[in-house]
């Protein structure tokens, strides 16, 4: 990898460790003058690859602190460039002397996420190795920080680079069939490249799955509670979250702005939303809460519409009616119905007349497992982790995009054997996937994806 940015000579330093107080805190340095600076700092020489303890000292104002200086020559360190560790007391006066120092001797404050490019740029890890990086520190859940070190290992870029690999083959095979025709490769009646490309398009699904399963446990689902006021929506969201963290009360209109609580629901990280009861209202700050509450519906990956079931006729209503508001448009697919409260009524907890209404009592809990699997099923999570890695969205767009350019490829091929168009699907294909290493990637959509990670990272 030998792409490079203006500004990539330059030594950069950022505090590596969290913010707060803490035992140990790390400034970091990398560059072509990070050991001069880290020489300066700690007054004596840094040998590579060994723990110095010393003194820090800042150029105008003495010594501040004492601790380890380590030093990692280029190319083997994170970067690839020369790295300096500053590990001293974590206190955030002291990380501000240190990196202060660092800033007074020549080096520049790291861009979010630098560190991890310069170790991308410099050949040290692809791209969604790097990815993988950010995704380990922001983990919500043991699946997740599981899922992220198999992709920081490299599992995920191997089975992209396999598909690379298996692609680049065919593509190879049909061009020669194109460009050399007195060789009299008949690709169409042979059935060689129809067999290699069904492999090639099970293979691909596979690691389709495997990385929708990873964005799952990576991302997770966000959840939206709506409907009237008292239906009990505060009072499932307790029942999800396993505690009280939304006021309960007889009195309608309790929940006045967006709630936000996040679960596991079986290594599935559930990001639920409880909002302000829906209905006319001539309370500004109810009006408010409502105008907040259907803003969260456009972003919901599912939306439970909790209704009461005690209300007479209820359960016989049309779907119209159960909604409290015709001011909103949405997505029906996305919606379950949750009929409320059957501890007292006439309801019996479980799936009602399909798969989208569900009867349950968010007090006792009836009910609530046959909610928690119809989540996880909508979603098409499975508990089954082997082979799953860390992926992002962006990743199975690329790879939906691999998929459409094969199966074009495929009909094209099969209905009108026309060589030349399957080619160039199969480029097209190994271009998306080169996306999703960096292979190909362009200094913008770098820019994008580094700027969300961590400024020591």
């Amino acid at each position: 990898m030998s792409a490079t940015r203006a500004s990539d000579n330059d030594t950069i330093a950022a505090i590596a460790t969290a913010p707060g107080r803490g035992g140990v805190g790390i400034v970091r340095l990398s560059g072509s003058q990070a050991l001069r600076i880290g020489e300066t700092i700690c007054g004596q020489s840094l040998t590579n690859r060994h723990a110095h303890y010393t003194r820090f000292n800042h150029p105008d104002k003495g010594a501040v602190d004492t601790g380890l200086g380590l030093y990692f020559h280029a190319p083997h360190s994170f970067t690839g460039e020369h790295v300096v560790e500053l590990q001293g007391h974590g206190g955030p006066v002291v990380m501000d002397l240190l990196l202060s120092a660092c800033i007074r001797l020549g080096a520049r404050l790291a861009r979010p996420g630098e560190f991890s490019e310069r170790a991308y740029l410099n050949g040290r890890m692809d791209l969604a190795q790097a990815e993988a990086v950010a995704d380990l520190i922001n983990s919500t859940t043991e699946q997740a920080a599981l899922n992220a070190n198999r992709s920081l290992s490299g599992a995920f870029s191997d089975a992209i680079q396999s598909l690379v690999e298996a692609v680049t083959h065919l593509r190879v095979y049909v061009e020669a069939a194109i460009d050399f025709p007195e060789e009299e490769i008949d690709f169409v009646t042979d059935g060689e490249v129809a067999s290699q490309l069904q492999n090639l398009i099970t293979q691909l699904d596979e690691v389709f799955e495997h990385a929708r399963q990873g964005s799952l446990v990576q991302e997770g689902m966000k959840l939206v509670i709506v409907g009237k006021p008292n239906a009990g929506k505060s009072s499932l969201l307790n029942a999800l979250a396993g505690q009280d963290s939304a006021i309960v009360t007889d009195i309608a209109g309790t929940t006045r702005d967006v709630l936000r609580e996040h679960v596991q629901l079986d290594g599935l990280p559930l990001h639920i939303v409880d909002t302000a009861g829906l209905r006319d209202a001539g309370d500004a700050v109810e009006k408010e809460g409502i105008r907040r509450a259907l803003a969260e519906l456009d972003s919901a990956d599912r939306i439970l519409l909790v209704v009461d079931g005690t209300e007479p006729g209820i359960i016989h209503a049309g779907y119209d009616d159960l909604w409290p508001t015709k001011d909103h448009t949405f997505d029906r697919k996305k919606v379950t119905v949750v009929f409320n409260k059957c501890d007292i009524s006439e309801l019996r907890a479980g799936f009602a007349e399909d798969s989208h209404h569900i009867n349950l009592s968010a007090r006792t809990g009836e009910g609530l497992d046959v909610l928690r699997d119809h989540l996880k099923q909508c979603m098409g999570y499975t508990e089954n982790t082997e082979g799953v890695f860390s992926a992002r969205r962006r990743h199975l767009d690329a790879l939906t995009r691999a998929q459409e350019s094969l199966q074009n490829g495929q009909a094209q091929l099969l209905g009108a054997g026309a060589g030349e168009l399957l080619a160039e699907d199969l480029r097209q294909c190994q271009q998306h996937l080169g996306d999703i290493t960096g292979q190909l990637s362009s200094d913008d959509l770098l820019g994008e994806i580094f700027s969300s990670f961590c400024i020591g990272k």
